[in-house]
């Protein structure tokens, strides 16, 4: 396990940071991840790090940047250490979509994949819990 983890989890309170899944109904760690990968010259510290579920984190891989079609632009991805998750998405938990709020939101909604069919479900029984968002 990354020796960072308890501090990266307990900070992100145990949800990925860029989906908000609940790492509690998963049978497995989430996985901390360099918001600027150490490919593209991220600092090791933590203000770089953040919690994500593996989807979020595969799909992530190395990019810091995506494409919003409203804006026709390649825009930066969320950054959980800059900016606040709020002002960027917006989860329903009726259909158990995460829909952009802005280029960045769009623009990490596309690059992770986030309103996969799989996804969505999920999240609708996560909200029947009580665990969501």
């Amino acid at each position: 396990m990354n020796a960072h983890y308890p501090a990266v989890a307990r900070r992100a309170g145990h949800r990925c940071e860029y989906c908000r899944a609940p790492e509690a109904i998963f049978n497995f760690p989430f996985e901390v991840e360099h918001i600027i990968p150490t490919a593209r010259s991220g600092p090791e510290t933590d203000a770089n790090l953040a919690l994500a579920c593996r989807a979020c984190n595969l799909r992530k891989s190395d990019h810091v940047s995506g494409w919003d079609d409203v804006s026709a632009a390649e825009v930066p991805l969320f950054h959980p250490r800059r900016d606040r998750w709020e002002d960027l998405f917006e989860a329903d938990a009726t259909t158990g979509t995460i829909n952009g709020r802005t280029p960045a939101g769009r623009a990490t909604v596309a690059r992770l994949q986030m309103n996969g069919t799989v996804q969505q479900d999920a999240r609708r029984l996560w909200a029947r819990l009580g665990l969501y968002p």
